[in-house]
């Protein structure tokens, strides 16, 4: 049972008080300045995301090998706990706040129409036909290299926490075997501090990206006359009321949260794969488009567009990869702290099979029903799209060609309320375990510093709101946050790797009867655990 800390002494406030006075002056200069904000961001996006985009492609394909390495090598026989111990929570449940944590509402955004951006682009008239490729992308940007930025980092995370019981929560702690004493100096804070506005960036990026669709759902349910604006603030914030009860009752309130979002999310899968019409569609050309995917999945993750006929990759791909980046800061290690007596095989390969599998699922069903509308001449969606470029009309278009579409609108809004409030629970306890020097592995934070980061989640995506940021900004947050992550993500996977071995060369000394040599954990830091007692 975990205990929560109420000693001041304990809270880093640099840690704490930075990102927040950053965060703020930012939201002031969005709200004031709304137009210069924006242009800067573009500008600082195109250098990162144009001019340096290889670089995200490269740890895509980098992070996914690693992922593989790791699953078949001896470190996968490394239980993240003590030796021979089972896993803390039963597989649904495990699966279900890894899933529900890592992915949010804009899940089924984008599930409901990402085809028609990706119709709408040149690159897909260069490949083919629509129908052959646009529900192939979907699948390639949620799938296998996405999840394994989350599962690699995992289960560093949890091998720190659980193997080596260090008791500073933290990517700059996970970074010690490599850097060393340094991880307690000015470098472990710049890391700390980098990761900490990424993950800030991150929920700024996917709270922009989907609450419109919810407020353009509640419109359209109650046809009240307010602004889509002023109703996203309100679901905003009360997204953050039910996060923020969710993440005060610990992990026992996250995991209820967890399995009854899984619940809603399946079942509104099921009404529209059984009472949509398209249901053939839906599974033929869904299994088509995953084989596509896999028939060229290399050429997918190393496609650069040298000649920028069409921006794909800048676009999309580029886009993605560091959008996932930036969401590693908080879904990993919470992941990585459920992951409790899993082994890193079990936690990489159950990860894929339950995440994976579930992602695609949700894109092969929503994303197909409208698509197999518009291959069947019943909608044109694409041209719909082109004349008004708003995305969540759409979306309330292609819900309303739906049998029952108002319980299908109903069950959508309570469906992404849920994903919001997972995902964004299990953020605000692992950015409050930021706060503190030292919290133990059965220690949570205390009550007030969690309440801080609740609501400091939610600022900056109600300034990108009120700013009225285009889609393309409200991606270049993400895209500019997650270029120093990516520098700081490989230190962390090489300091895992580098620790693991150390482990595995422990363990094998004490089966065979010999003195261990101090862990590298430890020989390079204070007395700052039960590892060093």
């Amino acid at each position: 049972m975990q205990k929560s800390i109420k000693n001041k002494q304990q809270i880093d406030w640099m840690i704490t008080l930075v990102p927040f006075l950053l965060i703020m002056g930012l939201a002031v200069f969005l709200f004031i300045f709304p137009e210069q904000s924006n242009a800067v961001i573009a500008q600082v996006r195109f250098f990162f995301g144009d001019t340096m985009g290889i670089y995200y492609l490269i740890m895509g394909v980098g992070v996914l090998l690693i992922s593989l390495w790791l699953s078949f090598s001896k470190c996968g026989d490394i239980v993240l706990g003590e030796p021979g111990e089972k896993p803390k929570y039963s597989f649904f449940a495990w699966g279900s706040m890894m899933f529900t944590c890592g992915l949010a509402a804009d899940i089924l955004f984008y599930s409901f129409a990402e085809w028609v951006m990706y119709a709408t682009n040149p690159h897909i008239a260069e490949l083919g036909s629509v129908t052959d490729w646009a529900g192939v992308f979907p699948l390639f940007h949620w799938s296998f290299i996405p999840w394994a930025f989350y599962l690699v980092l995992a289960v560093a995370f949890a091998f720190m926490l659980h193997v080596r019981k260090r008791n500073r929560q933290r990517y700059s702690e996970a970074c010690r075997p490599v850097i060393g004493k340094h991880a307690d100096g000015v470098l472990g804070r710049v890391i700390d501090l980098f990761a900490l506005f990424a993950l800030l960036a991150g929920t700024a990026t996917t709270f922009s990206v989907a609450t419109p669709l919810m407020a353009g759902i509640i419109v359209e349910l109650f046809h009240i006359e307010v602004s889509r604006t002023a109703v996203t603030i309100i679901i905003l914030l009360l997204t953050c009321a039910v996060y923020t009860y969710a993440v005060l009752h610990g992990f026992k309130g996250i995991s209820f949260l967890a399995k009854l979002c899984i619940y809603l999310f399946f079942g509104l899968l099921l009404v529209v794969l059984l009472f949509g019409g398209q249901g053939r569609f839906i599974i033929e050309n869904g299994f088509q488009s995953l084989g596509k995917m896999f028939q060229h999945f290399i050429e997918l993750a190393t496609y650069t567009d040298p000649g920028r006929t069409s921006n794909f990759p800048q676009d999309w791909t580029i886009y993605y990869w560091a959008y996932w980046m930036v969401w590693c800061i908080a879904a990993p290690f919470f992941i990585g702290n459920i992951s409790r007596g899993r082994t890193v095989r079990q936690t990489i390969l159950g990860g894929y099979l339950f995440g994976v599998g579930s992602t695609i699922v949700s894109f092969i069903i929503l994303g197909n029903y409208s698509l197999g509308l518009q291959t069947g001449g019943a909608a044109d969606f694409i041209a719909q799209y082109e004349a008004s470029g708003d995305l969540y009309a759409l979306i309330l278009n292609i819900i309303d060609t739906m049998p029952c579409s108002t319980l299908i609108l109903v069950l959508t809004l309570v469906c992404m309320i849920a994903f919001y409030a997972t995902s964004f629970d299990s953020i605000a306890y692992t950015a409050a375990c930021y706060s503190y020097k030292k919290l133990g592995e059965n220690e949570k934070p205390g009550t007030a510093i969690t309440l801080l980061w609740c609501i400091l989640l939610i600022v900056l995506p109600i300034a990108l709101v009120f700013s009225e940021s285009s889609m393309s900004n409200i991606q270049s947050v993400s895209i500019i946050s997650a270029f120093p992550i990516g520098i700081i993500m490989i230190i962390m996977i090489w300091s895992f790797v580098k620790d693991a071995k150390k482990y595995l060369e422990e363990m094998k000394e004490k089966k065979e009867g010999k003195k261990p040599q101090e862990s590298l954990c430890v020989d390079s830091s204070p007395q700052i655990g039960p590892a060093a007692q």
